[in-house]
């Protein structure tokens, strides 16, 4: 039966309406997927106290800077506390990390809360809050620095191997792994590291409002309990969250009733992850970011330059 004009325009008429709601449901989905995307990083929030966690080995992180950056100039951002739960890392990475929090600081508040661990580089990240919180159990403390290197001289001895190299001066590349270490390299190595942990003292002394004699004693390298440390002036008071924000209504005047929300970097690999996770689910999500190449925590494996980390001996 032939189709009248009528009737042809009405089917037109319903398919273009079909269209545009099909187009609006795609760009409503758009749009909430980039809401919860960006949720925290657009300022779009009410008043409340910023969660920021330093968790596992800490590097020169450039997203984690300039998040720091952002929380410092967010008007609706009162606090910020640092949830620390690491054993250190690079201690320029620490450094790095240390100064973008004191920047925070300078118009923030900062309370850091130790977790299981915060030793060495996660200590320098905790003297740069204004106020510390540990469980008791807590292990923190483990002041210095740390230059290693694997030693395979004897053994390439007993495999008759030999590596040669052609050096500008007798010191390039020392130490090495290829030869045993010469009395000069070995000071010079020294040297290096007493610098280095000079400054970390310096911190210690400065943070701590401790005398340089008994901030070299405490920072002989061994880690303390959160008691330990309380007792010994490294960190203010025993508790966790709850404490410290009482912490900040008591001697800050932060409103002790606000929201308190976790921020997190911006990472090329977590957005991806996100929206590999939305769509087609975690375990998929883990596989499309690990193709993507080195991510921070594959970064990890190797710490290259002086290192303030603390680990139990494996023996």
């Amino acid at each position: 039966m032939p189709i009248d004009a009528d009737a042809l325009a009405d089917r037109r008429h319903l398919k273009r309406r079909l269209t545009l709601w099909r187009f609006a449901a795609v760009g409503a989905l758009g749009l909430a997927l980039l809401i919860l995307t960006m949720q925290n990083q657009t300022g779009f929030h009410g008043a409340q106290i910023a969660r920021v966690e330093i968790n596992g080995i800490i590097l020169d992180d450039r997203p984690m800077q300039d998040l720091l950056e952002k929380l410092r100039d967010d008007s609706g951002i009162k606090a910020v506390i640092l949830s620390i739960d690491s054993p250190g890392g690079t201690t320029t990475g620490s450094e790095a990390l240390y100064e973008s929090v004191r920047n925070l600081a300078e118009k923030k508040p900062v309370v850091a809360v130790l977790g299981t661990v915060a030793a060495s580089g996660g200590y320098i990240a905790a003297l740069s809050a204004d106020h510390v919180v540990a469980r008791g159990n807590t292990l923190t403390g483990s002041i210095g620095v740390l230059f290693q290197w694997t030693q395979l001289s004897g053994l390439m001895e007993k495999l008759g191997l030999e590596a040669r190299s052609v050096k500008s001066a007798p010191l390039k590349a020392e130490p090495n792994p290829f030869s045993k270490p010469s009395p000069e390299a070995l000071a010079v190595t020294q040297e290096l590291i007493t610098s280095s942990y000079d400054w970390f003292l310096a911190l210690v002394v400065e943070r701590r409002k401790l005398d340089p004699k008994t901030a070299r004693k405490l920072g002989d390298g061994r880690v303390y309990t959160g008691f330990q440390a309380v007792e010994n002036g490294l960190v203010d008071e025993i508790g966790g969250e709850e404490q410290a924000v009482a912490w900040l209504e008591d001697v800050r005047k932060v409103k002790g009733d606000l929201p308190v929300e976790t921020w997190k970097p911006k990472r090329p690999e977590d957005q991806l992850g996100f929206l590999a996770a939305r769509a087609f689910g975690e375990g998929f999500a883990r596989g499309i970011v690990s193709l993507g190449g080195k991510t921070l925590q594959t970064k990890t494996l190797t710490l290259d330059g002086l290192t303030s980390v603390w680990q139990a001996d494996a023996q």
